[in-house]
């Protein structure tokens, strides 16, 4: 194949070089995958309309989001397991976002401990997952401000695993070699054991996720760190408002990707709606189907500070390790640069002024 002149191009590269059931467990969506299609379908749906005549040259990508500004309104979305996708898993991609300028969101399903992502990358924020262990929650906390970690990302939206037919019919389970570095020896021991018919990651995450995370939980977090906080997950803007309310500097527009509910809306149609709720209460982020610079274009025309970008990097990680994430993230930019130059906007804030249609 040539050189990827896209990110969805990366994906086939990927494709050729996974075993399928890797393939399938960060390729698929849950139930019939109405939504992981709705994702996609929603955003080629968005036109934005150009502003011409501005004088525009040679418009900047930098940008303010939660914690400092960075090289463009992008980070890293967390992403579980990456030693599937590479040897070098998680260090390679952080160090590749670390080269483009944007943070990595590490998970707490991460394959790699915290500390050695933290090394490895620029700035690091923490993905937090309610455990049943509220000591263990407490720990990992600890760890990531230890770490450097500079905010943490806690995401709402998986009580339970989404069901994942394309995981139950590959019996899916972890190889011997990855495993969840972040939790103590043996906590993920379920994550091994392969059954047909049966996903045994959504078995684990079954056993050590606490399914009844309520406000009360966001409150006892926001009051044990100082850092900027991130509520991923959200679709409904009363949800948005409570959150922000309750102390959050961001909420994360996201429906996982298309893994969690499926039949909930594409995040993109929810974005307007939220952004419109919380005002100036905090920042709003889009996670979810972000394929293109001509993507984070849009969600900044609809109000989003910034975008999460996930599944593309994961195919460039596979592809090519730190040097295909670098190329994926270099290549996200100069979209991001161009679209930004053909709207006329000297910079990704005069692009939340821009005008959007839905349907063309």
């Amino acid at each position: 194949m040539a050189e990827p002149v896209s990110l969805a191009d990366f994906a086939e590269l990927a494709r050729a070089v996974l075993p399928a059931d890797v393939w399938d467990f960060v390729a698929g969506g849950s139930g019939t995958e109405t939504t992981l299609t709705a994702n996609r379908v929603a955003l080629d749906r968005v036109a934005v309309l150009p502003r011409v005549l501005t004088g525009v040259d040679r418009p900047r990508t930098d940008a303010a989001l939660p914690g400092g500004t960075y090289a463009m309104p992008v980070a890293v979305a967390p992403m579980a397991y990456q030693k599937l996708l590479h040897p070098d898993g998680e260090p390679a991609l952080a160090a590749a976002a670390k080269t483009a300028g944007v943070p990595y969101v590490a998970s707490t399903l991460s394959s790699t401990p915290i500390e050695e992502i933290a090394t490895a990358g620029g700035t690091v924020w923490f993905q937090l997952y309610w455990l049943r262990d509220r000591g263990l929650v407490a720990d990992l906390l600890g760890r990531a401000h230890a770490a450097g970690c500079a905010a943490v990302m806690v995401t709402v939206d998986v009580p339970v695993l989404g069901r994942r037919l394309r995981d139950v019919r590959n019996g899916f389970a972890l190889p011997p070699h990855v495993a969840a570095a972040n939790l103590p020896e043996g906590r993920d021991d379920l994550a091994h054991q392969g059954t047909p018919g049966v996903s045994a990651v959504a078995a684990h995450t079954s056993a050590v996720f606490a399914p009844a995370l309520s406000w009360a939980d966001l409150a006892w977090l926001r009051a044990r760190t100082t850092l900027p906080l991130l509520v991923k997950g959200v679709l409904d803007p009363r949800d948005a408002v409570r959150a922000a309310e309750t102390g959050a500097d961001a909420v994360v527009v996201s429906n996982h990707g298309g893994r969690q509910l499926d039949g909930a809306p594409a995040a993109v149609a929810a974005l307007p709606e939220v952004v419109a709720a919380v005002g100036e209460r905090c920042a709003v982020l889009l996670d979810s189907g972000v394929r293109s610079g001509t993507d984070v274009l849009r969600a900044l025309a609809l109000g989003a500070a910034g975008v999460l970008v996930g599944r593309p990097l994961l195919w460039a990680l596979a592809a090519g390790g730190r040097a295909g994430a670098e190329a994926a993230l270099a290549l996200l930019a100069a979209e991001l640069r161009d679209a930004l130059t053909l709207t006329g906007c000297a910079d990704p804030a005069a692009a939340r002024h821009l005008r959007t249609r839905t349907g063309g």
